[in-house]
């Protein structure tokens, strides 16, 4: 979906976050990434609040609209980036 904005959101350390990562790597699949400090409360904790009123990673930004769980994101990364080549 060429038109699409895409951001991932994740957290070092979060084994979900990796499955998700390492799905992309696998598949070369190439989206902007933020990691989040947990150290820190920063814009970045707020954008991820904003999106989809819950602080939950991975969180894959579509558009605007915040998609939650590592299965949910892995299936729609795999229908739009690897089924649609």
């Amino acid at each position: 979906m060429e038109n699409e904005k895409y951001t991932l959101f994740v957290k070092d350390g979060c084994p979900f976050c990796e499955k998700v990562l390492n799905f992309m790597d696998e598949h070369h699949i190439v989206l902007p990434i933020v990691r989040i400090n947990l150290m820190e409360h920063d814009v970045i904790y707020d954008q991820l609040i904003n999106l989809g009123g819950k602080f939950q990673v991975p969180c894959l930004d579509i558009d605007g609209t915040a998609m939650y769980e590592s299965d949910d994101i892995i299936a729609y990364l795999n229908k739009t980036f690897v089924e649609n080549k």
